[in-house]
């Protein structure tokens, strides 16, 4: 066909041969690489051109000779001191912290004084301390003999004694030696209250900035008063209250000037010059602050003269009452703990349970009867508590020699008690309400596995009853009424009714394989005697601080928890009765008392024990080695018995008796008068002489205060231009103290 009519046709026909090419857009990452190109070419041509414009400007300002020295100066003052700012709140920033909590330091100890249960002092244990003398009590020139030895500029600096520091150095320079300090009251107070005694750079620089805490703080005095209070004058006193009862025996507002000059030499040195240690640098030091209260301008030479010829001479402390040591080793572990939250105070007044006279015939029974026939037995240790039935430790022997060891053996928890925990098991059987103690059990041999126990004396009885039992201390059956209630019941009983350290559940528990103490067993011996209520020793009965402030009170405490039902406790007191009368514990009997209890012998005779009560009275005897090296056959029926007799025969002198539900005895009116006040020995009967209430001791005391501060205030008005009001005025003038 041709082509025009291929054409005229309107079909057109595609070159097989051509390609059609499509344009291609422009990429935005170029575009964007562009205008940043340009963007920061124009900023900084723009920076450039800012800058010739600035240095144009400033050209016009150019500084040059003693001018320039000037700006220089000050451009550097300034520099630096910015820097020194930045440098000085670096250091503060530990100082600041110390602060924050707005509490001091914790003295390193509590101090406790102890009075007995009468209410007089038995004891101390801790630091010594006292905070509640005002600062006008204190005599002027105790105050003075400070300031002029420590800081005479105390009232005119701001907490850093600048000139004094200067001094210092002088004074060391010449010298070559450390022999003068440069802190001021206020920065040794600084260290009292929040830091170490570590002599390094850092805690200066600390106690500077805490000596201006102080000083935006606290007025002047009261900064003296807290100086005055937590000041260490060694021998374990804190404060100068604290001090002078110490070393001297008298209240701080008595002391005389020698003896306030002596104080104020140990606030440099308390170890080195404390009267006790090294009296003849202590009054040297004395001297010495004697002569810095005339160079003050103080006092003159010729009213100190006095005070130099007759330096002060400190109490003899050699001769101090003879206290019940481990009664209070024990309850100064208690009192610390029940005032751990107490943040106001370290110094405490403890009211304590402890009678002083049972006391004593305590130690004497268990010391005398180890003189007689320790020997014999070879045992050589012992010890006893002393409880009433609802607690209140009245007496408590932990050795028989305090100075030779201060180990407890009345609270340590590792000796086994033998027989005196099988009261346990027949309480248990007796709690199920399947027993009673006229219940018949077979005493024969009897065998759990491999292990067979066996009576003392390796013969058995037949059928028995549980009173019959428990007198004779016969081991089957305790094991077999163990088979009956299951041993978890025993040990649960045994843990309520007093017995705290764990011990294990085995075969052999009820024969008392465990390990106790022996105010654990006194304790749960007085469930018996209080008619079933839980009686943990105690020992504290109020704890008080010096202000008068109550910290803890016996008699708020909750309620004892009943342990045993009133027929058990009748039923144990029958049965524990009947081992005194007829059993092991014969030596026990007291006449005219309900005395009841257990004798224990622990295998190859180690321990031996006795735990009995009456309605007034519970204690625990206990006779050993503290290397656990066993005895001459020595039973509980033996040494301990009779120690408990002879304690009880006197505690229960010239008191009222109490019965015991249960027990059978028969009341003597005046038992320590029997046979004319003559005993069985032919030995004049010894007698519990009668003493004050509780109450009626307090009442005297009360009395003897109002009497004292009669004679003070009688005192005061004779002599009112006394040398310490005199000294006052002297030193501040019309400024009070």
């Amino acid at each position: 066909m041709p082509k025009a009519a291929i054409l005229l046709s309107g079909e057109s026909v595609q070159d097989p041969f051509y390609t059609k090419t499509k344009r291609k857009k422009a990429s935005q990452f170029i575009r964007f690489d562009a205008w940043l190109d340009s963007s920061l070419y124009d900023f900084f041509q723009s920076l450039g051109r800012g800058y010739q414009t600035f240095s144009d400007i400033m050209a016009k300002f150019k500084v040059t000779g003693f001018r320039r020295l000037v700006v220089e100066l000050v451009s550097d003052g300034l520099s630096f001191f910015a820097m020194g700012l930045v440098l000085m709140t670096a250091l503060a920033l530990p100082s600041f912290y110390a602060t924050a909590s707005g509490e001091f330091n914790q003295a390193e100890d509590y101090s406790v004084t102890f009075l007995d249960r009468y209410g007089n002092e038995i004891g101390r244990r801790g630091i010594r301390t006292d905070d509640s003398v005002p600062l006008e009590t204190l005599p002027s020139y105790l105050i003075q003999a400070a300031l002029a030895t420590e800081d005479r500029r105390f009232y005119d600096h701001f907490g850093i004694d600048l000139m004094g520091i200067t001094r210092a150095m002088i004074t060391n320079v010449r010298a070559n030696s450390v022999v003068e300090g440069g802190s001021s009251i206020t920065q040794q107070l600084a260290k009292n209250l929040f830091l170490s005694s570590e002599r390094t750079f850092e805690r200066k620089i600390k106690e500077a900035f805490l000596a201006l805490w102080l000083e935006t703080h606290y007025t002047k005095d009261q900064i003296l008063k807290l100086y005055f209070d937590r000041a260490y004058m060694g021998g374990g006193n804190f404060g100068v209250a604290a001090a002078s009862e110490y070393y001297f025996g008298k209240k701080v507002q008595d002391i005389s000037l020698a003896e306030a000059s002596m104080l104020a030499g140990l606030f440099k040195a308390p170890t080195k010059y404390a009267p006790h240690v090294d009296l003849a640098a202590a009054r040297g030091r004395a001297n010495e602050v004697l002569t810095n209260m005339v160079q003050a301008g103080f006092l003159t030479e010729g009213q100190v003269t006095a005070a130099r010829r007759a330096p002060a001479t400190p109490v003899e402390r050699t001769n101090e009452i003879n206290s019940p040591n481990y009664f209070l080793d024990w309850a100064f572990e208690d009192v610390k703990k029940l005032v751990a939250n107490e943040r106001n105070s370290v110094s405490f007044i403890v009211r304590t349970t402890v009678d002083p006279v049972l006391q004593s015939h305590a130690e004497d029974s268990v010391n005398s009867i180890l003189r007689e026939e320790g020997q014999a037995y070879r045992v050589s240790e012992g010890a006893m508590v002393v409880l009433e039935p609802n607690g209140a430790v009245r007496a408590m022997v932990g050795g028989t020699d305090y100075g030779k060891s201060q180990f407890n053996r009345a609270t340590n928890p590792e000796r086994q008690p033998g027989s005196s925990f099988k009261p346990f098991v027949y309480a248990t059987a007796l709690e199920s309400g399947r027993f009673s103690p006229d219940t018949v059990i077979a005493d024969a041999p009897i065998c759990i596995g491999d292990w067979c126990p066996r009576n003392y004396g390796r013969s058995y009885s037949g059928r028995v009853t549980l009173k019959n039992a428990l007198r004779r201390s016969i081991n089957t059956v305790p094991v077999r009424l163990s088979q009956s209630t299951g041993r978890g019941p025993i040990a649960e009983l045994a843990h309520k009714m007093g017995i705290e350290n764990d011990f294990p559940v085995t075969r052999s528990l009820p024969l008392g394989v465990i390990s106790t103490s022996v105010i654990d067993m006194a304790s749960s011996y007085a469930v018996f005697a209080n008619g079933g209520y839980r009686a943990k020793a105690y020992g504290i009965s109020r704890i008080t601080t010096l202000r008068g402030e109550t910290v803890y009170d016996a008699r708020e405490l909750p309620a004892p928890e009943r342990v045993l039902s009133e027929k058990t406790v009748i039923g144990m007191n029958e049965m524990l009765r009947s081992v005194v009368t007829a059993g092991t514990g014969r030596r026990a009997e007291v006449p005219g008392t309900p005395a009841s209890g257990k004798t224990g012998t622990t295998q190859s005779y180690r321990d031996a024990w006795f735990c009995g009560y009456t309605g007034n009275y519970v204690a625990a005897v206990w006779y050993g080695n503290d290397n656990y090296s066993r005895t001459n056959n020595l039973t509980g029926g033996r040494l301990p018995a009779q120690t408990w007799q002879k304690f009880m025969a006197y505690a229960h002198s010239n008191v009222d008796i109490k019965e015991l539900p249960g027990a059978d005895f028969t009341r003597i009116e005046d038992p320590a008068l029997a046979n004319g006040g003559v005993g069985e020995d032919g030995e004049p009967v010894l007698q519990r002489p009668p003493s004050l209430t509780p109450r009626a001791g307090e009442k005297l005391r009360d009395l003897q205060r109002l009497f004292n501060q009669l004679h003070t205030s009688i005192e005061a008005d004779n002599d009112p231009d006394s040398q310490r009001h005199a000294a006052i005025d002297v030193d501040r003038g019309a400024t009070d103290l």
